[in-house]
């Protein structure tokens, strides 16, 4: 394979990596404000999922740079 295939392979996988990170705080958020709504307790759930959206991304994100990606 060429250098450049190399390059665009890795670029690709970057911006999949970041897409994960970027996924895992608004699935946190999402969750938060539906259950803000549901429950009526506005921002609590809101704050709480992104803080837990941005610890798991944070994690995903160590996982991924140490090279263990899960697979």
């Amino acid at each position: 394979m060429s250098k450049y295939h190399e390059e665009i392979g890795r670029q690709v996988a970057a911006g999949v990596d970041s897409a994960s990170f970027f996924a895992t705080i608004m699935s946190g958020f999402l969750l938060g404000a539906f259950l803000d709504w549901w429950l009526d307790t506005k921002p609590v759930f809101i704050v709480l999922g992104i803080i837990a959206g941005s610890i798991i991304g944070f994690w995903r994100m160590w996982t991924i740079a140490n090279g263990d990606s899960g697979d």
